[in-house]
């Protein structure tokens, strides 16, 4: 049988033909001759419901696209870092020690690259616990919030002026031995914003147990942060399409992604379907900022394979410290020759305006530079639309 998922102009033509329309949880909506499907309900009552049902958003459609260039612009300098955490666990305090330290050093480079505070930094995944040569369970080498963890954050987090996004096996409960892979958000003031828990645990292939016997999260959060929203994803839950979906339909803008994992098609993917930027803290090959077209901002390579650590080359390059400054106000503008890639912007209003136009991909990034013009005026000036208005035109013709 052809199915009608999500067609109701197919729909009305069957209706026309004299068919019936059955739902299968397996197959959807599915047609077949009334003769086949006796008795029939009235024509009109059939119509009525398909025509109500087919309007659904299908899967993965649902997805809201909310423009941000009517807004002024947003400035937000990230820091993240490629850093690995194998090997024997050199003591809490030295890790905070190492930690703050990689934090300190994302906030110089800020001020050394734009004269300014950083914002946010992200830290790699289980950057407090690391993961190597730990023996026991898992609850035998987390650690709790309360205490060493919160106190030195949270002055790290008041003296760089920036949100800290602090990632760690997380001892929950220690009577129960409760413990999740979570990442820590700090604001500017030194407070915990909140606490994001890994949602997709991998399971080991030996044991069959849950990252050492974690507990997965259950929630999605979405920080309201003082320069945008802001979501956390963990390694593994980048293969699972739903947690992203419900943070786009929240309204995130920025996504933190701290990893073991360095891939980057798939979050590349990521970004553009839900419209966020992107940014992951790795333990090798690379740390990746990406936007919401898909594309890769900024990145720092290291070529450092687990083959090689196992070995004892663990000593990280110099540059594994990336830093970038990112518009949350911004707009996505396919080709049109008026445009002229991004150029004849850049002739009306000059330093006004910044953008990344990429001519492999027929669009670019836009923002303005200018606080009392947003990005938006500067493209209606000239008759430019941005890219959902054109698939909209598109799908009205």
């Amino acid at each position: 049988m052809a199915s009608l998922r999500g067609d109701s102009g197919l729909a009305r033509a069957g209706l026309q033909f004299g068919l019936c329309f059955n739902y299968s949880a397996t197959e959807g909506f599915v047609v077949a001759p009334k003769r086949l499907i006796q008795p029939c309900l009235p024509v009109r009552l059939i119509a009525c419901i398909i025509g109500c049902l087919l309007t659904l958003p299908a899967a993965g459609t649902d997805i809201p696209v909310k423009s941000t260039s009517d807004q002024p612009p947003r400035k937000v300098v990230v820091g993240t870092v490629m850093q690995p955490f194998w090997g024997k666990h050199p003591g809490l305090q030295r890790r905070l020690d190492q930690l703050t330290a990689i934090v300190d050093r994302m906030e110089a480079q800020s001020e050394k690259k734009y004269g300014r505070s950083l914002d946010l930094a992200v830290l790699p995944e289980m950057a407090l616990t690391g993961e190597g040569e730990q023996v026991g369970e898992v609850a035998d080498w987390s650690f709790p919030l309360e205490g060493a963890v919160k106190e030195t954050f949270a002055r790290q987090a008041r003296k760089c002026r920036c949100y800290v996004v602090v990632p760690l096996y997380l001892l929950e409960d220690r009577a129960t031995k409760r413990c999740s892979n979570a990442a820590i958000l700090f604001d500017r003031r030194g407070e915990v914003v909140g606490i994001y828990r890994k949602v997709h645990l991998v399971v080991d292939t030996d044991s069959g147990s849950m990252e050492h016997g974690s507990t997965p999260g259950k929630e999605e959060p979405v920080f309201d942060c003082d320069f945008g929203k802001l979501g956390i994803q963990i390694c593994y839950d980048m293969e699972f399409a739903e947690g992203w979906r419900e943070l786009a339909r929240r309204g995130v803008e920025l996504v933190a992604w701290p990893t073991q994992s360095p891939q980057t098609s798939q979050p590349a993917a990521r970004a553009k379907e839900n419209h966020c930027y992107i940014v992951s803290s790795t333990w090798r090959n690379n740390a990746s900022i990406f936007e919401p077209t898909g594309k890769i901002v900024s990145q720092v390579k290291w070529p450092l394979s687990e083959k090689q650590a196992d070995a004892g080359k663990l000593t990280p390059p110099k540059d594994n410290i990336l830093i970038q400054e990112l518009d949350l106000s911004y707009a996505i503008l396919p080709w049109s020759s008026a445009l002229k890639n991004g150029e004849a912007l850049k002739k009306a209003y000059g330093d006004k305006v910044g953008y990344r136009y990429y001519e492999d991909e027929d669009r670019g990034m836009f923002w303005s530079n200018d606080p009392h013009v947003t990005i938006r005026q500067m493209l209606r000036s000239m008759g430019l639309m941005e890219e959902q208005e054109e698939y909209r035109r598109a799908e009205e013709f």
